[in-house]
Order: C-alpha cells, then structure tokens, then sequence
C-alpha cells in the first residue's frame, strides 16, 4: 500500500519558507552534493502528489509553462485556480482524509508525496495520514515563516521513529517513520 510521505526542506528554527514565500535561503543548498539524488531516488518512488494551493502557484509562477510533475497532482485549495495545459492537475476542496482512498489509488504501488505547504503537511499530520517524514534541515535561522507542519496544536500527538540520517555540508536528511501506536490496554 502507498505511504503518504511529507519530503521537505526547512531552516533550523522549523521554517519551510519566508512570509512571503520565498525561498533563496534554501536554494542556496542546491549544490551540495547528494541533495539532488535524495530528491531523484525519493521521486522515483512517487505515483501522486498532494499540496495546497500556494505551493502550487509558487511552482506556476516560478516555473511558468512547464509543470515539473509527470504524475497526478492533486491541489487542495479554497480559490479559483488555473490549470495549465498538459499537466496532470485535480482541483479540490475539502478535507484531505476525504481524498485519502483516491489518492492512494492514483499512486498505484508508489507513495503519496505531500509536497507542501506546512498547512497542507499539517492537516495530514492531524488526520493520521502521514506515514513518513523526511526533513532536511539546513543551517540557516529564519526567525518566523511558514512553519514546517502548519504550527497548528495536535489533539493527540504523533510519534515518529527515526529510520536514518545523513549529513552533508552542514545540511542533515533526517528519515523518519510514523511510530506504531502503541497496544491497547488487554491486547
């Protein structure tokens, strides 16, 4: 079955970007060596991808006329949003555990990649659907931005086990996984 995996770079201080979305600080470290081939292999293994609406027109219009993503993309929005041709782009509103089924089923064997943002990472996180993180924390404090997973409170916190991590040039991948919950009392 697919996992739902949230792969994400932030600052030190848990910033995924600047208020106003940009991201230079963390383009910085697209040279160091091996970020990309994590990025490629993860990719890989990718049959769908979730994110909101402002990543998605942060992609449109930093890349316009040539949508990155060969596989389905579904955007989860709350405004009227173009689509631009050829790319493989489902519109939604509503609740991401409501398009859990679906997005599994357009990712095939592959995973799910919650591709962002931090509120969209977020509502994931509090439905009980992220499988896997993986975060790439690099070596700049940005003092307030987009928070890494929303900066919304959790009712009931979740619990991830740490699978790996790898340093480079001062960035570290930490590759985590959703820990089992633990037994129920008589079980």
């Amino acid at each position: 079955m697919s996992d739902f995996v949230y792969f994400v770079g932030s600052s030190l201080d848990g910033y995924i970007a600047q208020d106003n979305g940009g991201l230079d600080w963390l383009t910085a470290f697209d040279s160091v060596e091996g970020l990309g081939a994590s990025y490629k292999a993860f990719e890989a293994g990718v049959g769908c991808i979730a994110m909101g609406g402002g990543t998605y027109e942060w992609i449109r219009a930093h890349v316009p006329g040539q949508w990155p993503y060969k596989v389905p993309c579904w955007v989860f929005t709350h405004h009227e949003l173009g689509v631009d041709d050829g790319a493989d782009v489902v519109l939604v509103r509503g609740d991401v555990d409501t398009f859990a089924e679906e997005l599994r089923r357009d990712a095939g064997e592959k995973d799910v990649y919650i591709a962002g943002g931090g509120s969209l990472a977020g509502q994931f996180l509090a439905a009980g659907l992220i499988d896997r993180i993986v975060l790439t924390i690099v070596p700049v404090a940005l003092g307030g931005g987009v928070p890494v997973l929303g900066g919304n409170p959790l009712g009931v916190p979740s619990e991830f086990t740490l699978e790996g991590l790898t340093e480079r040039d001062g960035t570290v991948e930490l590759r985590y996984r959703r820990s089992m919950p633990p037994p129920a009392p008589g079980d």
